[in-house]
């Protein structure tokens, strides 16, 4: 594998800020020092910090490893929706350029609030929205999701059932993440070349590292498989470009 790579979904998780248990679930530290051991020797140069269930509302913890990973790297947090603009703005200075919604394990903002609070932080400061969803859920979300800005979609999708419905949405420009390759149910390879198919710009690589409650861990081949399905020209889309682009960075 050549090249630079840009890891759209990452988790920090250092207990020195407040972990919150998610079902009972308190995940084993995760610190800046660890990601890099392990990303670094992969090409990972750039990437997206992304706030999981259990980090819920708190910002500490991001803003720290921010600093601490440098320009190349961006933030998806979680917020209320009673989040001031003073607070939005202090936030995009420090780096975070998205909002997650967490559909399928909570900890953050409910569903009802999601096409306002998107199109209110998109309008203010050009932020998307992520959501973690059961694609099995997204048929009754799909016309919502259409009316947003710019939404991406974590993990696959997760379900086959759902599979053909991530293709749709990806063909009217929903971003989906390519990444958790041990948590979905179905072929990986085949669902990346039609996801590609139908949207080159769609797909973004990320390596879900620590991979918390993954029922199979990251590994290094889930990246050379996008090289192996997708060519050096797609690899090179999904790996870097797509994601430089949708971060803004």
């Amino acid at each position: 594998m050549t090249g630079q790579v840009f890891d759209a979904h990452c988790h920090i998780i250092d207990p020195r800020f407040p972990l919150v248990a998610n079902d009972g679930y308190l995940p084993p530290t995760f610190t800046v020092d660890d990601y890099l051991a392990q990303a670094a020797p992969l090409g990972v140069s750039s990437g997206a910090v992304v706030s999981g269930s259990f980090q819920v509302f708190d910002q500490g913890y991001l803003l720290d490893a921010l600093a601490r990973l440098g320009p190349g790297f961006v933030g998806v947090t979680q917020l209320p929706a009673s989040v001031t603009d003073d607070e939005l703005q202090h936030l995009d200075r420090h780096g975070v350029r998205a909002l997650r919604f967490n559909l399928k394990r909570g900890g953050s903002e409910q569903l009802d609030k999601l096409e306002p609070f998107a199109k209110r932080v998109h309008e203010l400061l050009g932020w998307h929205a992520e959501l973690y969803v059961d694609s099995r859920d997204l048929h009754a979300l799909e016309a919502r999701l259409l009316r947003l800005p710019e939404v991406s979609i974590d993990h696959l999708g997760l379900s086959r059932e759902g599979l053909p419905t991530v293709l749709r949405l990806a063909e009217r420009g929903v971003r989906v993440k390519a990444c958790g390759f041990g948590r979905v149910d179905f072929p990986v390879g085949p669902a990346l070349q039609a996801l590609y198919a139908a949207n080159p710009h769609a797909l973004m690589f990320g390596t879900d590292l620590p991979s918390t409650r993954a029922p199979r861990p990251f590994r290094a081949d889930d990246l050379t498989m996008i090289e192996d399905e997708l060519g050096e020209d797609g690899a090179q889309m999904v790996l870097w470009g797509n994601a430089r682009d949708f971060y803004r960075l």
